[in-house]
């Protein structure tokens, strides 16, 4: 018997990344999965690509409305609502605050904090009812970043540590209702950033220099993959094998964890030490 079964999931930005690994792995389980993405070229393909086991539905998670229709077709789709998955998320690029123009600063928060934040806590509200009937549970996607500096700039770091407080505040208000998140390390994902500032070009996480930076930063020394952090959701969203975990958060950040992050800077100085050294020895 799988591990899902019988129950239905919905996740929000499961058209691609850490989502999208989370709707696969969610489906080899057994789950069939209600998908909120806001590109409407996802939404088409993913049904072709995922089979009747997947109903997409194209909107904005900082809308309620979007929300409560993801929901709603979800549920007419597949009967019921057991797993509500919070994921949809943007980045800013490790951008400062010194670095913002002060005139963008407002509209980027706005813009950042209505995604990763707003995004979740309307997601929840509009699951909640379906919840109630299923005694489900809710899964977020965290981050490092909600633990320790130097995950993201300024406006992802706020965003993150906001959703750990969310979360607890969640699991208190909502039992039965079990409500937890994952948080992944640095991830080889398509995660875009801000429009505000300009940053809609190519996902910056797939890079050479990101994935040297993931690599290079924790100490097991992984550039991870949505895939790598989708089986934790799974476990999660199990009522047999977390029945009793509500309010935590599990990370899954290849050590970031128990060494902290290594930060870029001191990563160059070392390459650069080494290759000096590589090169006087010859």
């Amino acid at each position: 018997m799988a591990l899902l079964d019988g129950k239905v999931a919905l996740v929000t930005g499961g058209g691609s990344g850490i989502g999208k690994a989370v709707v696969e792995r969610f489906i080899q389980e057994g789950a069939r999965v209600g998908i909120l993405e806001r590109v409407p070229e996802r939404v088409q393909e993913l049904p072709k690509e995922l089979g009747e086991s997947v109903v997409a539905v194209q909107g904005d998670v900082s809308k309620l409305e979007d929300n409560e229709r993801a929901v709603a077709e979800t549920v007419r789709a597949f009967g019921q609502l057991d797993i509500f998955v919070g994921n949809a998320g943007i980045f800013d690029r490790f951008t400062p605050i010194a670095d913002f123009p002060k005139e963008k600063l407002s509209s980027a928060f706005d813009e950042l904090i209505g995604v990763n934040v707003k995004g979740y806590i309307l997601g929840a509200k509009a699951a909640i009812p379906e919840l109630q009937k299923t005694e489900g549970c809710m899964i977020f996607t965290a981050s490092h970043a909600g633990y320790e500096p130097g995950g993201g700039g300024v406006l992802y770091m706020t965003s993150k540590h906001a959703v750990m407080g969310m979360i607890a505040q969640l699991a208190y208000e909502l039992a039965p209702i079990r409500v937890n998140g994952v948080g992944p390390g640095g991830t080889m994902t398509d995660l875009r950033g801000l429009n505000t500032m300009d940053q809609s070009g190519p996902a910056m996480q797939r890079t050479p220099e990101m994935v040297e930076r993931m690599r290079s930063g924790n100490p097991l020394g992984i550039a991870a993959t949505g895939e790598d952090h989708a089986g934790i959701y799974a476990f999660l969203a199990s009522k047999e094998l977390a029945r009793t975990l509500t309010g935590i958060t599990i990370r899954s950040d290849a050590g970031v964890n128990v060494r902290g992050l290594i930060p870029w800077a001191q990563i160059k100085q070392r390459q650069q030490a080494q290759q000096e050294a590589a090169s006087q020895s010859r």
